[in-house]
């Protein structure tokens, strides 16, 4: 997720400077307000979609080893969908809705194109991550696929194993497909979820513990604002609907 954002980011960097970043004892929804006031492209998921994707999310990190309140981010790669949900999970265990945003998943069929893998994956210092910057390519597309979020991602021998990134994409040529297919195999996500993401650490429950015991990052905001609830988990997930909810509409091209 990390990544310089050019110009047309500041505002966006001077606009999170005055929000709140909430206290410990705060209940993590207050990030809710947070995500639809930064967060320009956002998905109005209704409380029964929501309900049921907190399902999903519970049944997906049955096994893994969430220990407290902590936020989680899951990606439905739906072709009908293909949306990131930030979830934060309470101290009862139940996973509360933050917000939707679109994003672009793996879109297989041609050379070195792979399909975004379903499951779970941990945010890890054991798998680092760097800060992209942007570089122009061919067709004048800013190429920014080394992004901050890069957990392993496993497959069968028969297929492959790929590096999964999360990052935002080229603003002006890229970004307005977001909620159809198109990567690679990584997970786009608008530069604005981006930036939230990354000011409040809502993956880097890993790096916290890291810096905890003295260690240092550059990669890492400074200017971030860590909430006490920095989680681990990206979780990746296909709902297998047969049409596009209306509150998923297809992105204009």
């Amino acid at each position: 997720m990390r990544m310089r954002l050019r110009s047309s980011g500041l505002a966006f960097y001077a606009m999170l400077a005055v929000l709140p970043c909430p206290a410990a004892d705060d209940e993590g929804t207050r990030l809710a307000p947070v995500f639809a006031h930064v967060v320009d492209r956002r998905l109005d998921v209704p409380d029964a979609d929501q309900r049921a994707y907190a399902g999903l999310l519970d049944d997906a990190l049955a096994q893994s080893d969430l220990s407290g309140p902590q936020y989680v981010l899951l990606i439905d790669r739906s072709e009908f969908v293909q949306a990131a949900m930030p979830y934060w999970m309470g101290p009862d265990g139940d996973f509360l809705f933050i917000g939707a945003s679109p994003v672009s998943t793996g879109k297989p069929g041609r050379f070195d194109h792979f399909i975004t893998p379903l499951g779970v994956l941990e945010h890890t210092i054991a798998n680092p991550d760097f800060r992209a910057e942007g570089t122009k390519k061919k067709a004048c597309v800013f190429s920014i696929s080394a992004g901050r979020l890069r957990p392993k991602a496993g497959a069968a021998a028969a297929t492959s194993i790929m590096r999964l990134q999360m990052h935002a994409t080229d603003p002006a040529l890229l970004e307005n497909r977001v909620g159809t297919a198109q990567s690679k195999g990584c997970v786009r996500i608008p530069a604005t979820l981006n930036v939230f993401l990354d000011r409040y650490g809502i993956l880097d429950g890993d790096y916290e513990a890291a810096m905890a015991e003295g260690q240092t990052f550059w990669v890492l905001r400074p200017d971030r604002q860590p909430t006490p609830w920095s989680g681990r988990y990206l979780v990746v997930v296909d709902s297998r609907r047969t049409a596009r909810p209306d509150w998923s509409p297809r992105p204009p091209h």
